[in-house]
């Protein structure tokens, strides 16, 4: 239990700040395993209002209402199917978003106008304290700028929001560094709309195949879901040859985005995500290696894809994200 984590004196002194600051309907920036989240009260509409215009976020953007305890589903959703039970036993805390039809306490400017709300309950000890101490769940889209790189650490809140800044809860870098997966249903039946830190082959042990939601910016029925979205200032391109395609932009500045070591690719700038070719590892490190390489006044960044397997295939989504026209 929550209860039984230790603190130390600043971490309880920051808890108490950002207690205060989101009982009296500010935005607090909250540290998760998967990114830092811009948090306000989910039931408080001028709250959540704030994210919307700190963000620059479109309003037929859903967000993710964030919980400290299972039981607090019962409270925002209704007619939970039995295989998101399972889920939930299975991965909660953790990252892993379910869909679920919505209940009336839930606000429409949370779910976009839709009849869904997208719910997870995140693991991470400062944040987890935090929402057991709160009388309402919390709304935490990332905390950054709409559709620009995801914030993994502290300073990636400041760099995105600048003086808009809230106070941030300090938790130091994310541990997974890729959001949550988002799962919704048809029937009983598992539906992946989001890929993210939890695996789809981790997920199906439990739920089942699962059936992917084709992409349709029409119908926006839950974040990470618009085809360009992640995404840095520089020109940003996936290269599966990136030594060919280095040749012809020769007159360029190009940074490298490498999946692993290239010992025979001397080129610099170059960020590593995996030296040593672990995917879980490569997902850590995705989004600070964009923050770095997006700062350094380039050109044009060469990414290349990882493997398409386990997480993976979310670094690969953010990617192909990330590089979109």
């Amino acid at each position: 239990m929550v209860n039984k984590v230790s603190f130390t004196e600043s971490e309880e002194e920051s808890l108490k700040l950002a207690h205060q600051e989101l009982m009296k309907g500010r935005v607090v920036a909250i540290p998760t395993e998967t990114v830092y989240g811009l948090a306000a009260n989910a039931f408080d509409e001028q709250a959540v209002n704030q994210i919307f215009a700190l963000k620059k976020r479109p309003a037929y953007n859903p967000l993710i209402v964030h919980i400290g305890r299972k039981e607090q589903v019962e409270e925002l959703a209704q007619n939970i199917p039995a295989t998101a039970h399972r889920l939930m036993e299975a991965f909660w805390p953790g990252p892993l978003t379910l869909l679920l039809h919505k209940k009336n306490s839930v606000g429409d400017r949370i779910t976009a106008g839709k009849s869904t709300v997208a719910i997870r309950m995140p693991n991470h000890r400062l944040t987890l304290a935090l929402l057991q101490k709160l009388p309402f769940p919390l709304v935490a889209p990332s905390a950054n700028r709409f559709n620009h790189i995801s914030p993994t650490q502290p300073e990636h809140v400041r760099l995105s929001l600048g003086a808009n800044a809230p106070f941030i809860l300090d938790g130091g870098a994310c541990t997974l560094g890729i959001e949550s997966t988002i799962i919704g249903f048809s029937g009983d039946k598992p539906v992946l709309y989001r890929w993210g830190a939890l695996s789809r082959e981790d997920i199906e042990i439990v739920a089942g195949p699962l059936t992917l939601q084709e992409l349709d910016e029409n119908d926006i029925r839950s974040p990470g879901q618009l085809k360009k979205h992640y995404a840095p200032h520089t020109a940003m391109e996936i290269c599966s040859n990136i030594p060919r395609r280095l040749k012809s932009l020769e007159n360029q500045r190009v940074g490298l985005l490498l999946w692993t070591r290239r010992p025979a690719l001397d080129h610099e700038p170059q960020m590593v995500l995996s030296p040593r070719g672990d995917l879980n590892e490569a997902a850590h490190h995705l989004f600070a290696a964009l923050h770095r390489l997006d700062q350094m006044d380039l050109d044009m960044i060469l990414a290349e894809p990882v493997p398409d397997r386990g997480v993976g295939q979310a670094i690969n989504d953010r990617l192909r994200k990330a590089s979109a026209r």
